[in-house]
């Protein structure tokens, strides 16, 4: 998803595309479609196969992205973030004759390459990367882990912990529940990030009231509550993603965290926790006002998380939508990739 911060107010969009990853101004610039319509398999090595090292780093190809959708627009865009964004490596294969020639559609890929072309002179690399597996039990206690095919965490209810993977095994994450009365409900799971926020005073829910301009009367209660920001840890799409992560950080749930496994369902973990930081200016800018005076600011801004906290907040289900009774936060049943186990 790709969110840019105007003056209109926050933008967005869905992106998915391919950039070539080497120097070749001879070559396609892009897979185009093929990418999405064509089956992908996992890179094996190939004795007579010759796999050239991406020379375009990821940061580079953000940056074309972002020249790409500045190009016919005159507005300013004073902050840009890609969030829950999947970045692949793929191998395009062709081969070589009097042109460059597309393996998959046998055709020529492009004109005739320049006379010094010398495929032997690009840095290449062999693509030894067996895939690892990782058993799926917990590391306290040994039982059964839990997990949705599209969840980055794993559930013990045995010893109520939960593990995600990395890539020297299984790690215990931080969590809470927000209790509630409904044993039926449904718990979806929010990052809740407690961050140090740069030309702004935002370290209480006075703070927020304030920023925020909330028709809200400051108490000493407000004063020594601490300011989180709520992101939701779930994929949805672009239109609703900052709609959500915007309500829950308003409402500022201010119940406290108990531990142990909700008995009710669970809503699997499909946004890291890294792109939910990527989404904090955005959010920033959602609720400051006034928008027309801090826009300017906000490039310099800086937000530094301190720390982190998995939540699973409880939403009772109604016939088209979920509700959070607190927030008073509805979230359409449609706008959920409602799993099997929901």
């Amino acid at each position: 998803m790709c969110f840019s911060s105007t003056f209109d107010g926050i933008k967005h969009r869905f992106v998915d595309i391919s950039h070539l990853g080497i120097e070749a101004p001879f070559l396609p610039a892009t897979l185009g479609l093929r990418s999405q319509a064509l089956k992908l398999t996992f890179v094996s090595p190939e004795p007579n196969a010759l796999f050239l090292k991406p020379t375009l780093s990821l940061e580079e190809m953000k940056g074309l992205v972002e020249k790409r959708y500045d190009a016919n627009k005159a507005e300013t865009v004073f902050h840009r973030a890609f969030v829950g964004d999947t970045i692949s490596l793929i191998y395009s294969p062709v081969y070589i004759d009097d042109k460059i020639y597309d393996a998959v559609l046998n055709k020529p890929l492009s004109v005739k390459p320049p006379a010094d072309f010398d495929i032997s002179t690009r840095p290449a690399e062999s693509p030894d990367w067996p895939i690892r597996f990782i058993p799926a039990l917990c590391q306290t206690c040994g039982w059964d882990l839990e997990g949705d095919r599209e969840s980055l965490t794993l559930i013990c209810r045995n010893c109520t912990s939960i593990w995600q993977a990395t890539e020297t095994g299984l790690e215990a994450l931080k969590f809470g529940v927000m209790p509630g009365d409904n044993p039926d409900a449904v718990h979806l799971p929010f990052w809740r990030i407690k961050a140090a926020v740069s030309g702004i005073e935002l370290h209480t829910y006075a703070d927020l009231v304030k920023h925020a301009n909330l028709p809200k009367v400051i108490t000493s209660d407000m004063l020594d509550t601490k300011f989180y920001f709520w992101v939701q840890a779930f994929k949805v799409r672009p239109k609703i993603f900052l709609r959500i992560s915007r309500k829950m950080t308003l409402s500022q749930p201010r119940e406290e965290l108990i531990t142990g496994i909700p008995e009710g369902r669970l809503y699997p973990v499909t946004l890291p926790v890294q792109e939910a930081v990527e989404s904090l200016k955005l959010l920033l800018a959602g609720f400051v006002k006034p928008l027309n005076h801090f826009l300017p600011d906000l490039p310099n801004i800086q937000i530094t998380p301190k720390s982190v906290r998995l939540a699973f907040i409880p939403f009772e289900e109604g016939q088209h939508e979920f509700i959070q009774p607190e927030s008073l936060l509805t979230i359409n049943k449609n706008m959920l990739a409602i799993s099997k186990n929901l």
